[in-house]
């Protein structure tokens, strides 16, 4: 048992908290959020959440390490503790790897890479930290084996994540390797595509869960698919890690778990079933409509999304009812297109244009659908003449945003003129 750390974006902390509680139900294990910032209180099955910033630690034991891994749709990383103490310079911190029993987790044939991310640190060099880090983990082999490993930055075998504060130092062994917003699909990519674990927190908040009873999902701007393509696998029950593979696969703590980890992907691959929401998408673009289809192939999900290419500001409503998730092109993204557009936003000639268009043309045909924006403009309420429901503080990478939630509410007939 160790007490994971699981990082995730700005804002998607409780998110994350109330998805480990429910992947974690049948162990019951303690989650908290990093930091200890409470921000958000609740109790399920006796355990204690609190949402804080910068991720989630959960006390966990291998075979839940691999289902986060294999199930979690929000966390960037699953982090498994190797050593934590004071520090003062780099020496401490080769002391403090020194610690570890590195021959647990890797021979000498096999590679590392480590990276180092600080806060307050008083390191003059991140990388000479990693470089002391890497010397104590082949110091230690060799001394023990007579042999070392090396160095793979692209792919390791052991990769391995130093946290650095002021005075104290975390060092973790990272079972997931590459991110987990890395879903194993996407190959085609517009321009600043939106990271899958953020696509996922957009429709957590939303309270979209892919139920027949939660009714369609569309995405008027979708570029390359990534909030509809998360949505379909949502309806479909299909596990986000399904198609990739995991760092913790060729590490030796989790060889004898071999079994297990067969039964979690056997086990993931039967609840795979055809969707029970529907799911709709466009772009204006016809070249990002085309990318966005061949990654929901790729995904698994072609079938289970109605791809169209059209304005979103002439798109009439693909139902009656829904709810509409979109993050449609900003400044800080992508720069403007030729003279008169900008991709993705028809024929207006700026964001504060679009915004107020798309809110008349919501307004003349989407009466009773809700719709959630991610944007980084806080008064976008202002500029669609919308009064938002609800709005969620959540960072697109650097980029802090908000995500809007407007019920559209058709607009009344008008009285006809009388006569005289």
């Amino acid at each position: 048992m160790a007490t994971l750390f699981l990082p995730c974006a700005g804002g998607v902390e409780g998110l994350l908290a109330e998805e480990v509680s429910h992947l974690a139900a049948h162990g019951a294990p303690t989650v908290q959020a990093a930091h200890g910032e409470p921000a958000v209180h609740a109790a399920r099955g006796g355990q204690a959440i609190q949402a804080g910033h910068g991720g989630v630690f959960v006390d966990a034991d291998a075979a839940l390490a691999m289902r986060l891994n294999l199930q979690s749709r929000l966390a960037q990383r699953v982090l498994w503790p190797l050593a934590q103490g004071r520090y003062r310079d780099e020496h401490d911190l080769y002391a403090l790897a020194r610690g570890v029993r590195w021959s647990d987790w890797i021979t000498p044939a096999q590679t590392l890479k480590v990276e180092v991310s600080a806060r307050r640190s008083p390191l003059r060099s991140l990388n000479f930290a990693a470089l002391r880090i890497k010397d104590a983990v082949c110091d230690a082999l060799r001394e023990r084996t007579g042999a070392r490993p090396s160095v793979d930055t692209r792919r390791p075998d052991l990769p391995l994540a130093l946290f650095v504060g002021e005075s104290e130092a975390t060092l973790y062994a990272d079972l997931s390797g590459e991110p987990l917003f890395k879903r194993g699909w996407r190959e085609d990519r517009g321009e600043a595509p939106l990271k899958e674990t953020l696509a996922a927190a957009l429709l957590a908040a939303a309270g979209w869960q892919g139920r027949a009873a939660d009714g369609p999902l569309f995405d008027p701007c979708c570029g390359a698919g990534t909030i509809a393509i998360e949505a379909a696998q949502i309806a479909c029950g299909i596990a986000p890690g399904l198609a990739r593979r995991f760092a913790f696969e060729r590490l030796a703590p989790f060889r004898d778990h071999a079994r297990v980890w067969h039964d979690l992907q056997r086990a993931a691959r039967e609840h795979v079933h055809a969707p029970d929401a529907p799911v709709f998408a466009g772009d204006v673009s016809f070249r990002m409509t085309d990318f966005a289809a061949r990654n929901a192939a790729r995904a698994g999900v072609a079938q289970a999304i109605e791809f169209k290419t059209a304005d979103a500001l002439q798109r009439p409503p693909p139902a009656a009812r829904g709810t509409i998730v979109m993050n449609p092109p900003y400044g800080e993204r992508i720069e403007a297109k030729g003279s008169g557009a900008r991709e993705g936003f028809g024929t207006q000639g700026s964001p504060d244009e679009f915004y107020a268009a798309l809110a008349a043309h919501w307004k003349r045909h989407y009466g009773g659908w809700t719709a959630w924006i991610l944007s980084p403009q806080m008064r976008l309420p202002g500029l669609m003449r919308f009064k938002e429901s609800r709005r969620v503080p959540l960072w697109n990478g650097a980029i802090e945003c908000r995500l809007f939630r407007f019920d559209v509410t058709a607009l009344a007939p008008r009285a006809p003129r009388g006569i005289g």
